[in-house]
């Protein structure tokens, strides 16, 4: 496995993978890898001959710097976790390195209307973070195909529409969520929990469960339904809904009489933890 972290390492390196015609998937990540992201490199050595996978927290996707400060950053057991997952090639840059004249001099790449809906509302500036790191990385790489988990579910919807509008050569790949055996969706994140608010986190996947069961048996009175939940939430110690949003799962707006697949989202902060997850479903 190769470690590199500069750019024109890492396209050199790039380049060598895919001599011969060889194809190439990227895994983007910030790193504090867990089984989630395993799923992803194994996903990616599914369809390409060669698999690389960033590592960088990105400072312009974070609008809280508590946030940025507090991310979980556990750079040497990642790289043992990739190694043994026989991943080829490792990028691990830093934000100087990846902006060199700063973030505010730096080229911006924005998807319109995605961007600034639901969690784009909530997180301001955070897609356009999203959508240039990742437009960077495509750039360095020129991967074949690109591995995301739909945990995140909007960000999915906002670099497939990056990706069209852009015609870019890529195949963006949607990878399903990977649970605990409660529910719990892996994330980096969940590290920052205690071990008795790891054990109460569930709580947020059965709601949105019980939403999903509930628009499947015939309710269509969708607000009524995330007040429902989210006082459900909100009654247990610790818990404070973010956000609860019933959306059309390809366009993310309100649900219509055309739309034919639903997603639920969640925004949930338990403690000072907040954790997303999200259901999608036909109708």
């Amino acid at each position: 496995m190769k470690i590199v972290q500069n750019i024109q390492q890492a396209v050199e390196a790039a380049n060598g993978l895919k001599k011969s015609g060889a194809t190439l998937a990227l895994v983007p990540t910030m790193g504090n890898l867990h089984e989630g992201h395993l799923t992803l490199v194994r996903e990616a050595a599914k369809h390409a001959d060669h698999v690389a996978v960033s590592i960088f927290v990105n400072p312009l996707q974070f609008n809280n710097p508590k946030d940025l400060k507090t991310y979980p950053r556990t750079l040497d057991a990642d790289l043992t976790k990739l190694e043994q997952a026989g991943v080829d090639l490792v990028f691990t840059p830093t934000p100087e390195i990846m902006y060199p004249d700063g973030m505010d001099a730096h080229t911006f790449v924005f998807v319109p209307g995605l961007s600034d809906m639901l969690e784009g509302a909530l997180r301001p500036g955070h897609f356009k973070g999203v959508t240039t790191v990742v437009t960077k990385l495509f750039n360095i790489f020129r991967p074949d195909f690109a591995m995301f988990g739909q945990k995140d579910f909007q960000q999915v919807a906002v670099l497939k529409k990056m990706v069209r509008d852009m015609a870019m050569q890529i195949k963006l790949v949607e990878v399903p969520i990977v649970r605990d055996e409660n529910g719990l969706a892996l994330s980096s994140r969940n590290g920052l929990l205690t071990s008795e608010e790891r054990e109460r986190a569930p709580l947020i996947f059965r709601q949105m469960m019980q939403i999903r069961d509930q628009i499947i048996s015939g309710r269509r009175d969708f607000r009524e339904l995330t007040e429902e939940a989210g006082e459900t939430i909100d009654a247990n110690d610790g818990f404070r809904t973010d956000s609860i949003d019933i959306v059309d799962a390809d366009t993310l707006k309100p649900v219509s009489e055309q739309t034919s697949r639903i997603a639920v989202l969640m925004a949930v902060y338990l403690g000072t933890t907040r954790l997303i997850d999200s259901v999608s479903f036909d109708l």
